[in-house]
């Protein structure tokens, strides 16, 4: 089955890799209406706030190029930017 939606396709890239405790995925898209890198479609913006045992002993922005690396192909194909909460 593929997923229909950006936010599914990240919910599903950061459940399999990460195993997450907490997982919550937003699309911010609409309050970036009109900026710089917003597109008309939405789908550009997310928040994610996630806790991961994997995290343990990382530090934040080991954790956060973690995210930026399993993201890497939503970030070529139009994703434009992330606000990240993360914790082990």
């Amino acid at each position: 089955m593929e997923l229909e939606t950006r936010k599914e396709r990240i919910y599903q890239i950061l459940e399999q890799a990460l195993t997450p405790s907490e997982l919550l995925v937003i699309d911010d898209s609409n309050r970036h209406a009109g900026h710089i890198g917003s597109s008309p479609s939405g789908e550009t913006h997310f928040q994610i706030k996630i806790s991961s045992p994997l995290f343990k002993d990382l530090p934040l922005v080991e954790q956060h190029r973690k995210i930026y690396s399993l993201l890497a192909a939503e970030l070529k194909n139009g994703l434009h930017a992330l606000e990240i909460e993360s914790k082990d």
